[in-house]
């Protein structure tokens, strides 16, 4: 936060003003993520086997834990 006040200061703006700024920067910008991020494996099959519930993290790793 400090650099971001002097560089307001710097450029005789508030810091409003340059944070504002760089949120729109950031904004509208392409992410960097989306380029950087790995494929998603394509896997063929018939779906998510009975019983499990995708939305429970907690279940679903008791699940994988228990058939490996």
């Amino acid at each position: 936060m400090v650099a971001t006040k002097s560089f307001a200061e710097r450029n005789q703006k508030t810091l409003k003003a340059v944070v504002e700024q760089a949120l729109r920067e950031l904004l509208s910008s392409p992410s960097r993520q989306d380029s950087d991020a790995p494929p998603i494996p394509v896997i063929s099959g018939k779906g998510v086997q009975p019983g499990v519930d995708l939305t429970d993290n907690s279940a679903t790793e008791d699940l994988m834990d228990a058939r490996s």
